[in-house]
Formats: structure tokens, sequence, C-alpha cells
């Protein structure tokens, strides 16, 4: 494990964000006051349009959405402030109040201008495509045009009111429940005077000693499964509410929704989670590499994310963060410079805190404001590639800025196309810098590890969401322990008999965000993966001149659909193969691990 020195840096301790810019220095004054100027702008505007939507022209359309763009501006400056504020300090009563607060207004304020997208929904396609050619609408057209696709899911104004309303009491109140309880796990650790974060304890994975991996393992496993009733609990309650929201609106699935967000269709990611487990392969034969790598007859489950170096390899926060910046910069003079802003400018918030969220994340917040990115450095090589990552998708948050607040961000789909690039950007750098056999092979299995992660076990991850809305929506409320068989099946088919599970980890499924807040949302990331790695075997096929496509690319954000954005990368999301390419670039990976292994003697010839 890291020496406490390491984490106890003093500029690590000071890497925090500032939240001022969001509410113009005013505090949780000025966040609150902001949201009444909103709250105004919003009575204004639907006094002035609601039931007048059809009777626009192109200009007044215009109009319009540069009134709704200023309000959606403002709610989410308020709201960013308040959800980053509560993220670093879960455990103070009056950031959750602020939160409520925000989100019961926002939730107002949102009601408040539910009719226009019913009344634009409304239209005839005719006159909505007459409308939209008009040139002063570039800022939101794709949105609008995108925002056509839910017409056959939406419900009566009224009926989506309610719904909007209930939100506050159904999935938000929920989440926010999750989150207080994940963020409150103390996890007892034999050697250690006081519980530990739960962060922490899992950073202890990838210790190279196998006894600290399994008391971290053990030590998680057991409050873990203390624990089952209440994330058990909540996910019932949130899978029940989907069933029905599906029901109301004529979803013919349980991922349909997210599939729509994403822009893309039930059947294209039926055919990349298809594509993904038909592969399972690559994973089973990197664990059983992984296991004679280790001198194991076989992995446990808490032997996967470890190292493969005879030795923890402990990374200093000054020197993570030149490493990063120094890559972004070699790679693109304009990233570097954009990067080094994160940091000088008090947009990242890094250290270990009591009561802080785990893990780490990229929020857009607003184009009028910046992105920000929060961490829990560990000292670990592998939160190298994770600052790398969130920089990633910080870069494409502040380029993106410039298509305004309606393509800010794009689909999920996309959205890890910048971070993953970042990623191999950092990880070229250190793979070109080892100068043996033995640390290339230590770089190459940190990247298995990565990929494995992020392609396979998100799909395995998506696969246990599929069991489980589906048994909720056949049997009705299911049983802590269901949860649990239902978690190994899917853990199962991933991992083969290339790892050993243990009766613990059967509930560690419980901590997992994205099941409780985004249901459908894991897909995403081993879409973006094989996406992102596409786009950089681009880079390394083409060299310097990729880069200004590249920047192109995340500059665009979300104005375009998926196709045409991948398009600028000259990658074709259409053709069949394009996802068994994908997963080839894996297979790549594994073969060069491999060969590594062999020439560092640590593999029979």
């Amino acid at each position: 494990m890291p020496d406490a020195a390491v984490l106890e840096d003093p500029e690590l301790l000071e890497t925090a964000w500032d939240l001022e810019p969001l509410v113009a220095g005013g505090g949780e004054d000025g966040a609150r006051a902001l949201l009444d100027e909103v709250a105004g702008q919003a009575e204004a505007f639907a006094a002035e349009h609601a039931g007048r939507v059809a009777e626009l022209d192109a200009e007044g359309l215009c109009r319009a959405m540069e009134a709704l763009a200023e309000i959606h501006d403002g709610a989410n400056r308020a709201a960013t402030y308040a959800s980053l504020a509560f993220s670093v300090d879960t455990t103070t009563p009056a950031r959750g109040a602020l939160l409520q607060r925000m989100e019961e207004a926002l939730t107002r304020v949102q009601t408040k201008l539910l009719f226009f997208d019913l009344e634009w929904a409304a239209l005839p396609d005719a006159r909505a495509e007459e409308l939209l050619a008009f040139d002063g609408l570039d800022f939101c057209r794709h949105h609008l045009r995108a925002a056509r696709r839910y017409r056959p899911h939406l419900l009566t104004e009224p009926e989506e009111k309610i719904h909007a309303e209930k939100q506050l009491t159904g999935r938000s109140a929920w989440t926010r429940l999750f989150e207080q309880h994940t963020a409150r796990l103390a996890i007892p650790v034999p050697g250690e005077e006081q519980p530990l974060a739960l962060d922490v304890v899992l950073s202890r994975l990838q210790a190279a000693e196998r006894e600290t991996r399994r008391t971290a393992a053990e030590a998680v496993s057991a409050v873990l499964g203390e624990e089952l009733e209440t994330p058990a609990f909540i996910f019932n309650t949130l899978l029940a509410d989907k069933m029905v929201d599906d029901r109301l609106r004529g979803y013919p699935t349980w991922i349909s929704s997210r599939n729509l967000s994403n822009e893309v269709s039930d059947e294209s990611v039926q055919a990349l989670v298809s594509a993904i487990r038909a592969r399972n392969d690559i994973p089973q034969r990197w664990y059983a590499l992984k296991a004679k790598l280790l001198g194991l007859p076989k992995l446990a489950d808490y032997d996967r994310v470890a190292g493969i170096e005879t030795d923890d390899v402990e990374v200093p926060w000054h020197e993570a963060k030149e490493l990063v910046l120094d890559s972004y910069q070699s790679f693109a003079p304009e990233l570097g410079e954009l990067t080094r802003r994160f940091f000088a400018e008090e947009w990242i918030d890094a250290p270990i805190r009591p009561g802080k969220r785990g893990g780490a994340f990229c929020s857009y917040a607003t184009p009028s404001t910046h992105p920000f990115v929060m961490l829990n450095y560990t000292a670990r090589r592998r939160d190298v590639l994770t600052m790398a990552h969130e920089l990633g998708h910080g870069v494409h948050a502040a380029l993106g800025a410039s298509q305004g607040i309606f393509h800010h961000s794009t689909p999920l789909t996309m959205a890890e196309t910048a971070s993953v690039f970042g990623e191999q950007i950092v990880f070229g750098r250190l793979l070109a810098e080892s100068g043996s056999a033995e640390s290339r092979l230590a770089l190459l299995g940190e990247a298995m590890d990565a990929s494995i992660a992020t392609v396979f076990r998100q799909t395995a991850m998506n696969r246990f969401e599929e069991l489980v809305h589906t048994r909720r929506r056949e049997d009705g409320e299911l049983a802590p322990d269901t949860f649990c068989e239902l978690w190994l099946e899917s853990q199962r088919e991933l991992l083969g008999d290339s790892v050993e599970l243990s009766e613990g980890y059967r509930g560690w499924w419980s901590y997992i965000p994205h099941f409780i807040a985004s249901p459908g949302y894991v897909y995403a990331y081993s879409y973006g993966q094989l996406l992102a790695l596409s786009v950089y075997r681009r880079y390394e096929e083409e060299g310097e001149s990729f880069v200004p496509r590249y920047l192109e690319l995340l500059s665009a954000g979300g104005s375009r659909p998926p196709e045409e954005l991948a398009a600028i990368a000259g990658l074709d999301l259409a053709d069949p193969g394009f996802w068994d390419a994908g997963i080839s670039l894996v297979a790549e990976q594994l073969e060069a691990a491999e060969q590594a292994a062999r020439e560092a003697g640590r593999l029979d010839t």
C-alpha cells in the first residue's frame, strides 16, 4: 500500500476545486439566488410560449431556444454547485439539504417548461423540418431533431408534470440514499487502528502481496454482506419504478429508453453485447496467463486486478501530474495548455477524505463556466491513468463548450472517446519509456486489466442488469440472495474456470452506483472503449496529421449523431464488422503481453 506520507503530500491535499465560479462567488446564497432567477425566467417563458409553439416561425423558434439556453445554463450552474459540494462531503446535513432544495426547485422549473418539448414533438414532420432548415438554429438543431424521436413515448402534459414532480421522492431520492449509504461504509481491516473508506480498501486489491489483497477482499465482503438489505431494497424499488415507467411510455425492453437517449438502436446494442460475450475467451485467457505470472494455480476474485510486477509501484502526486500533463502537451499543445488549467485554476478535487464520494468522474457543468474533475488519488499507477482518463473527459467538455448548452455533451456512447484516448496517450508514454521486457509486461498487464474491466466486465454487468430487470418484471420483488445469485451467474459467464469466486464475492454488486442512478448505462463503457481504441488506432496509423481531426471531433460535442461524429475520425459505425475489429485490438494487447512475458522469461516458449 502507498506510504501515508505520499497520500498526505501537501500539494495533493490542496488540490481541491473552487466551485464559486458556478455561482458568481456567492456560495450557497448565490446558488439559491440563481435558482430564484431561473424560476422567474421559466415563469416568463411559459407565459409567453405555452400553447403557442405551433405558431412560431423560424426566427421565433430561434429566440425561444436562446431563452431556453439561458434558463438551462443558470439551472445547470446551480445544480452543479449543489451536486459537487455534496459529492465531496456526503455526511454534512447542510450539503444534503442544499442538494435536495436544488432538486426540488429545478423540478418546478422542469415542470414549468415541459409544455415546450411536448408541443414541439406534436408538430407535423414537414413543418418541423421546414423550421429546422433555418440557419440560425445551428446551436440547437440536432437537439431539436433528436427530441422528436421521443414522440411515441411521451405522456400528456398533466401526466408528464406529475411524473416530474414525483421524481423528487422517487429515483433521485433513492439514488441519494444509496450514495450516502455507500459513502458511509467503514471497512475494518486487520492491522488498521480505524476502519477505512471503501475506495481505500478496494485499492489494496492491486497490492503485490496476496495476503494484503485477500485481507482487503474479505474485509469488504464482510461489510457488504452485512449491509445487503438496504441496497437490495433500493434496487428493488427502482427496478419496479422503471418497470412502470417503461410500461406507461411504451418502451419494448428495459434498455430501450437508454438506447434512445444514446441515439442507438436496440439491435445495434444487442450486436455489440453479443460480439463481446462471444469473445469471453479473451479475459479467460488473460486470467489464466496472469495466474502463471503470479505463480498461482488459479486466480481468486481478489487477484484479478493485482499487478504482475514483484513490488508495488508508488506514484507521488506531482510525478503523476507532470507525466499526464506532458503527455497531453506532446500530443497537442492545445490540449497541454487546456489540461494545465485544470490544476492552475482549481478545477480538480483529488485527495481522499472522510465522507467523500468514491471513484472518479468529470462534471461537464455548463459551457459558460468550465468542467470539474473529481479523483480519489491513492498513488497507484492505475490512478495515473485514471487522471488521464478524467482529464480526457475534461478536455472534451471544454472543447465541446463552443457548441453551447444544447450540444455541449455527447450521448453516452461517444462520451468515453476522449477519456480512453487520453489514457492511451499516457499509456503509450509509459510503454515507450519502459526499459525492459519486465516493465513492458507490467504495463501491458495493466492495459489488459483496464480493457477487460471496461469492455468485458461492463458487458457482464450489463448482463447482470438484464437478468435482474427481467426477473423483477417476471417474479416481483427480489430477495438479496437472488441479486447475489444473478450477479454470480453473470460473473461466471465472464470468467469461466479462469477465476475462483469466493463466497463473499456474491455481494459485490451492492456498491456499484450505475445500477441505481443510471440503469442501462454500463454498456456505453464497452461501446466507448472499442470506439476510442479504433480512434487511437487511426492516430497510430496517420500520426500528427490526425490531430486536427481529433480536435474537430471533440469540438463538435454532441452537435451530430454518433455515426456522423465517428465519421470525422474516419470510422464507420454502421459497418457490421466494426465491433469485431475493435475487440481484435484487445486481443492484440493480449498477444503483446504474452510476448513480453516470454521475453521476460516468465512464460515457457
